[in-house]
């Protein structure tokens, strides 16, 4: 769990769940499976490491495709290459200015 917002005494009011952390090197590692691109789990973890307290490093990994079924055929969602253009999108634009770095890993 990471902080966002402390409350009373100094303990945290409001925390996100992550799957990996350091403390000396302050990364949040997220690894994403089916529900990175089609859940919206790539966008969700960008939002959430803006917030977050003594974060440095976001490390996202995600599948470079995930397999699904559609109306009875088979279908891939490119997870990888769509996280991508996302992260190239945000941090590539002039408005928005992110305080972490972004490792976009795909597996």
């Amino acid at each position: 769990m990471r902080p966002v917002f402390f409350g009373e005494n100094s303990k945290p009011s409001l925390q996100y769940e992550i799957d990996a952390w350091h403390p000396g090197w302050a990364p949040d590692l997220e690894i994403e499976a089916g529900r990175a691109w089609m859940g919206n789990e790539v966008y969700r973890d960008r939002i959430q490491a803006l917030v977050m307290v003594e974060l440095n490093y976001l490390f996202l990994a995600v599948p470079l495709g995930y397999r699904y079924k559609s109306g009875g055929r088979n279908t891939v969602s490119r997870d990888y290459a769509n996280a991508v253009w996302v992260c190239d999108a945000l941090y590539g634009h002039s408005r928005i200015t992110m305080h972490y770095s972004l490792c976009v890993i795909g597996y």
